[in-house]
């Protein structure tokens, strides 16, 4: 296999700018690993009882998987993208219907119909943003062939339509439902504020991301009420310490972050602390038990390689996956003492992962950047080994690459 050399880059070809592009209008909807929300929820549930089917799914669509935003049928909440249905959808652009996937010439090799769930019959309905990029798909599928005739396609697209419109109005949105605080969009625009006024002022900015350690074995245990009660529960602990001018939403399923205007990084990761053990001293009633919880703090502050909202936030991020794998339950702070040429940029880029002489491969997505290291989401970490190739093909980059921290989907690496 031919490979530009390292730092390098080639010529993108049209596929690649269009992927590139389509990522792109992905990342501006900031909808990936956004809480479940019941009007997706409800959306999903339409599809299965309109169509009586087994699955409906309401997706995003990344550079490696397939992420359900609302699922119904499926216990999972995100599958890679390699072997999905779903891929054909964003790459046409149109509605894809297989009325018997096993007589598909499309689809009938796939391990999905000739193995678990034995897909029979699959409706795909790509979800568009204004400007035509197709970022996600509203999926119905069946164990058994069926058919799907016009006024079929119709309903399907009116409901893709409604998602879409649901997004954008998320993007709108300043409270989450469920704690009642921040959405993870009000907290950026505030951050942003913020940033740009203590930049100007030359004043202490510092964030704190916040992840709940072990959340989906409670959600496994004691069912998703449960976890909504335990997510309510934390939120109000990380508030019990927080000043009024101090910001707090929540903007993953168990992620919550905090913005502490006038804070040195010193004085947030006290702050941390004392966040941490009041999350840790919880207690919640579910039925006739006792449940409590931890959570990992990551820590990070305005600096020489950190002067807006995104790579703040990216920091943070990087601090927290470093708690989470050093053992949970703790607070890390961002090693902010690196040169000007360190600074992480958020994107969101399609990456490939190499080892065993490029005999194994794995898509992944690349989810923060910088000339010394990355960011990276895979589907699974297990079997990733320290030392890997990491390339961006549509930028013609590849770089040798040691990891410097992994949790079970998130990867921290060095360039070496």
């Amino acid at each position: 296999m031919q490979t530009a050399p390292q730092g390098t880059r080639q010529a993108e070809t049209p596929v690649d700018q269009v992927e590139e592009a389509r990522l792109e209008a992905l990342d501006r909807l900031d909808v990936l690993d956004t809480p479940p929300e019941p009007e997706f929820d409800r959306i999903a549930r339409l599809i299965k009882n309109i169509f009586g089917v087994n699955i409906a799914i309401v997706s995003m669509i990344d550079a490696h998987r397939q992420w359900y935003k609302a699922c119904v049928g499926m216990p999972v909440s995100e599958v890679p993208r390699k072997d999905t249905f779903c891929t054909l959808t964003v790459r046409e652009a149109v509605p894809i219907i297989s009325t018997d996937t096993t007589v598909d010439p499309r689809f009938s090799a796939n391990p999905h119909v000739v193995g678990e769930p034995y897909v029979r019959f699959y409706a795909g309905m790509p979800l568009k943003t204004s400007d035509g990029y197709v970022v996600g798909t509203l999926c119905a599928i069946d164990d058994k062939p069926r058919d799907f005739g016009p006024s079929d396609i119709e309903i399907m697209s009116d409901l893709a339509d409604i998602v879409m419109a649901e997004i954008e109005l998320r993007r709108m949105a300043g409270t989450d439902i469920l704690t009642g605080t921040l959405s993870r969009r009000a907290f950026k625009d505030d951050g942003a504020t913020a940033v740009a006024l203590s930049l100007r002022h030359q004043n202490n900015l510092s964030c704190i991301a916040v992840d709940l350690d072990h959340f989906k074995q409670i959600n496994d245990t004691y069912g998703h009420a449960a976890g909504d009660k335990v997510l309510v529960a934390a939120a109000g602990a990380i508030k019990e310490s927080l000043r009024q001018s101090d910001r707090i939403a929540r903007i993953g399923g168990e992620e919550f972050a905090v913005l502490l205007p006038h804070t040195s990084r010193a004085a947030a990761l006290e702050v941390a602390e004392k966040l941490r053990a009041n999350v840790e001293a919880a207690v919640i009633d579910i039925g006739t038990r006792k449940v409590g919880v931890t959570a990992s703090f990551g820590v990070a502050s305005l600096d020489i390689a950190t002067k807006d909202m995104d790579t703040l936030l990216a920091h943070a991020d990087a601090a927290l996956y470093e708690a989470k794998s050093s053992g949970r339950n703790r607070c890390v702070g961002w090693r902010s003492q690196q040169p000007e040429m360190s600074v992480r940029r958020r994107v969101l880029k399609a990456g490939r992962v190499e080892f065993n002489g490029r005999q194994s491969t794995i898509d992944c997505t690349v989810r923060s950047l910088s000339e010394v290291g990355a960011g990276i989401a895979v589907s699974s970490t297990v079997g990733i080994p320290k030392d890997f190739i990491l390339g961006i093909p549509a930028d013609g980059f590849e770089k040798k690459c040691h990891v410097t921290s992994r949790t079970e989907r998130q990867l921290e690496v060095e360039f070496r």
